[in-house]
């Protein structure tokens, strides 16, 4: 199976635009660890809303300590202290957490649809594409293949009539010239190398003066 083109010309502009779209593939991804890593350090917000709550809750179970040896009323009030520490520490030490835990969610979610979105469309626009080229260049090697003179006079006759003057002239001075005269060689290149492959160099072609190219 060909996956590029023999034509060193279309092999080198194939290779070329794969290594782009790997490139391209490459830096979506930077982009998306960019993003995730960006947005994860807006979670350093829930980090302090912890550290602040444990600071009180720290201050009213020392205070709490302090307190209990209080006779009679000590005990109440360091139970109250500690509550109250509980209260009002260990909710903005949740809060903080749970901030963090969504934050650190919304990074790897954002991250990711940086990543993945581009990288979609990208290969939806060029992956049919470069299957359908790499399907024609196989399909070709099958189909082009002369093994007497009648079918290379019909290639000929192929490359005559169906490609571009422009692209003739740039084998030949005169392509029905030579299709009249049972010239085919220049034809019979430009066929093959209008689909990506370099023309047999032994058999029926060789004999005709092939020159790979």
């Amino acid at each position: 199976m060909r996956i590029y083109p023999e034509v060193p010309a279309r092999r080198t502009r194939a290779v070329i635009s794969d290594l782009l779209l790997l490139a391209l593939l490459v830096i979506f991804a930077w982009l998306g660890m960019k993003v995730n890593n960006t947005v994860d350090d807006i979670a350093s917000l829930g980090r302090g809303v912890q550290d602040a709550g444990n600071s009180v809750r720290d201050g009213f179970t020392q205070a709490a300590e302090t307190l209990g040896d209080v006779p009679l009323v000590g005990g109440e009030i360091g139970g109250a202290l500690r509550d109250a520490g509980q209260a009002t520490g260990g909710s903005a030490v949740a809060a903080g957490l749970q901030g963090e835990l969504a934050i650190e969610q919304l990074a790897q979610l954002l991250g990711w649809l940086t990543f993945l979105i581009p990288s979609a469309l990208l290969l939806i626009g060029a992956l049919p594409r470069r299957l359908r080229k790499i399907r024609q260049l196989n399909v070709a090697a099958q189909v082009l293949n002369a093994r007497n003179e009648e079918q290379r006079r019909l290639l000929a006759m192929r490359a005559a009539f169906a490609l571009p003057f422009g692209t003739l002239l740039s084998y030949t001075r005169d392509p029905f010239g030579d299709l009249q005269a049972g010239d085919y060689a220049a034809l019979l290149r430009a066929v093959y190398e209008d689909c990506g492959l370099r023309p047999p160099t032994d058999g029926p072609m060789a004999g005709a003066g092939f020159e790979p190219a």
